[in-house]
C-alpha cells in the first residue's frame, strides 16, 4: 500500500514520450546528480585533449538537443579518452562518447545518430526514472521482509528477478531511445537512415552472434535487432530524405586520433607495467589477471581471492607519515614499519590485518614518494589465504622502480590517419601500400567494406599508424 501510495503521487505525463512516468527525482535533482557524476567521469575516463574535437561534438550535440522536448537543460556533450566503443548519458543532460566509437564512425550522421540516442536518454528520464523504480522495490521489498517469513526465506530470488525485471525496463529504454534518436536526427536535418550503420557497426564490433549470452540478460538488444526495428521506424515515418551525412567533415576530425589503449598512461608487457608518463614500472605476480584505470592499476590472483594494486595518494605527505595515518583506520592493526631508499624512492612499508564484522584480511601496505607524487601499494588477501599469497605480493612491492629506459620513456599511441587513395586498389593492396598495426580485417571493420574490396580512386580511407612497444 505504501509503495502504491508512492507511485500514485509520483507520475506524470513526460513531454517526449507522451507516456504517464513514474519519478521520485525534480529536474533540479536530476541536474545535480549528473554534475556531480560528470566530475567522476572527468575523473576516472579522462577527456581528450583536443579542443577543435570537443567543439566539433559539442556543436552537433547542442544543435540536437534544441530540436528536443527539454532544450533548457544544461546539455554538454563530451569526447572521453576510453580506446571502447561506447556512449552514455548522465541524468541532465550530461553526454559523453569514447574516441572508441569516434574511430569506427563513418559518417557526422552516424555521430549524430548516436549523441540523438543519448538525448533521448535523457528527455525520456530513463535513468531518473529506473532509480525511482528501484527506490520504490526497495521499500516494497524491505516491508514484505519484515512482514513474511516467506518473503524473508525468498528475499535472494526476489531481488534477482527484480534485477531482470529492470534489465526488460531497459531494453525498452533503449528501444524507445532510437526512436528518439531518429526524431532529433530529422529535426536537425540528418539523415536519419544512417542511424543504421551503427547499429551494422555495433554488431560487427561485438562478433556477430556467436558466444553472445541471450538477449533477455543483456540491457541492450542485439544491434541487428535494433537495426531492423528503426529501418520500421524510419519507414513509417514523415521524415524527409537527402538529409545530412557529411562523411568528409568526420574524417577531417578523427584525422589522428588516438587508437585503442594509449601507452602513455601506462601498458603491460607480461606481468611488467611500464607508465612512460611517471617513469615507473612495477611487476606483478605471474599469472594474476592485470588491469589498467587511469585512477589505479592493480592484478588479481587467479581464484580472484588475492590482490595488489598501486594508486596515487592526493595529499603530499611523505610515505612514514602516510603509512601511519592508514595503519590508525578503525578494524585496522598494523606491524612493524620498515623505512628504505632502494633506487633513490624513499619508501614505507608495513604488514597489515583488517578486521571487519564478518571477514578479516592479511596484506602488506607500502607507500613511496616518486617525482614529487606519492604511491600507494596495497597487497592483500583473505585471513586464511594470506600464507599461499605473502611471499609473490611482498615481492611485488619491490619491484617498483623508476624507468631511464628512453625508448619506453618515449613511447607514443597508436592514431587513425585519413589516406586518399590516389588510384583504384584492392583492401589487400591497401593495406600493403598503406599498412597498419592492426589486421587487415580491422582496417576493413574500421571503414565498413569486405576485407576483399575494391576501393576507387579518390577514396578517402582510415589507417592506423604508430611502432611497436618497446
Amino acid at each position: 500500500m505504501l509503495a502504491a501510495g508512492m507511485a500514485v503521487s509520483a507520475c506524470a505525463v513526460n513531454p517526449a514520450t507522451g507516456e504517464r512516468q513514474f519519478s521520485l527525482i525534480s529536474e533540479g535533482q536530476e541536474i545535480q546528480m549528473g554534475r556531480e557524476a560528470d566530475a567522476d567521469v572527468a575523473t576516472s575516463l579522462g577527456l581528450v585533449q583536443d579542443e577543435a574535437l570537443q567543439r566539433y561534438v559539442g556543436d552537433i550535440g547542442r544543435r540536437l538537443a534544441a530540436t528536443s522536448e527539454r532544450p533548457d537543460l544544461p546539455w554538454s556533450f563530451k569526447v572521453v579518452d576510453d580506446p571502447v566503443v561506447n556512449a552514455f548519458a548522465l541524468p541532465g543532460g550530461f553526454i559523453y562518447v569514447t574516441r572508441g566509437i569516434l574511430a569506427n564512425f563513418e559518417s557526422e550522421a552516424e555521430l549524430a545518430g548516436v549523441l540523438g540516442h543519448e538525448i533521448g536518454h535523457v528527455t525520456a528520464r530513463h535513468s531518473v526514472s529506473q532509480m525511482s523504480r528501484q527506490q520504490l522495490q526497495q521499500v516494497g521489498l524491505g516491508v514484505g521482509m519484515i512482514l513474511s517469513e516467506d518473503v524473508r526465506r525468498f528475499g535472494g530470488v526476489l531481488a534477482a528477478g527484480l534485477g531482470l525485471l529492470n534489465l526488460r525496463y531497459s531494453r525498452g529504454d533503449e528501444t524507445q531511445s532510437d526512436e528518439l534518436g531518429v526524431r532529433y536526427m530529422g529535426r536537425a536535418g540528418y539523415d536519419a537512415g544512417q542511424l543504421v550503420g551503427v547499429f551494422q557497426m555495433l554488431a560487427s564490433v561485438s562478433g556477430g552472434e556467436g558466444g553472445r549470452v541471450p538477449q533477455w540478460q543483456l540491457t541492450h538488444p542485439y544491434p541487428e535487432n535494433r537495426e531492423a526495428h528503426i529501418r520500421d521506424v524510419i519507414a513509417a515515418s514523415d521524415l524527409p530524405t537527402g538529409g545530412r551525412v557529411d562523411r568528409e567533415a568526420l574524417l577531417d576530425r578523427i584525422d589522428g586520433l588516438v587508437y585503442g589503449e594509449n601507452p602513455r598512461d601506462g601498458y603491460f608487457k607480461g606481468a611488467r607495467f611500464f607508465h612512460p608518463e611517471m617513469a615507473f614500472e612495477l611487476t606483478f605476480p605471474e599469472g594474476w589477471k592485470t588491469v589498467n584505470q587511469r585512477s589505479a592499476v592493480g592484478a588479481i590472483s587467479p581464484s580472484e581471492d588475492g590482490l595488489v594494486v598501486l594508486e596515487l595518494v592526493p595529499d603530499q605527505t611523505d610515505p612514514v607519515a602516510a603509512l601511519r595515518a592508514f595503519l590508525a583506520q578503525e578494524g585496522v592493526e598494523g606491524g612493524a614499519i620498515r623505512q628504505d631508499d632502494a633506487y633513490g624512492i624513499p619508501s614505507a612499508r608495513a604488514p597489515f590485518t583488517l578486521t571487519s564484522d564478518q571477514t578479516q584480511l592479511r596484506g602488506v601496505a607500502t607507500f613511496l614518494r616518486h617525482r614529487d607524487r606519492l604511491f600507494r601499494i596495497l597487497g592483500y588477501s583473505v585471513a586464511q589465504k594470506w600464507s599461499g599469497y605473502e611471499r609473490a605480493v611482498v615481492s611485488a612491492h619491490g619491484t617498483f622502480r623508476p624507468i631511464t629506459d628512453q625508448a619506453v620513456l618515449g613511447v607514443q599511441p597508436w592514431r587513425v590517419e585519413i589516406v586518399t587513395l590516389p588510384r583504384a586498389m584492392t583492401m589487400a593492396a591497401f593495406q600493403e601500400r598503406y599498412p597498419s598495426m592492426v589486421p587487415l580485417e580491422e582496417v576493413a571493420r574500421l571503414n565498413r567494406v569486405p576485407s576483399d574490396a575494391s576501393l576507387a580512386a579518390g577514396t578517402r580511407m582510415k589507417r592506423v599508424v604508430g611502432n611497436p612497444l618497446p
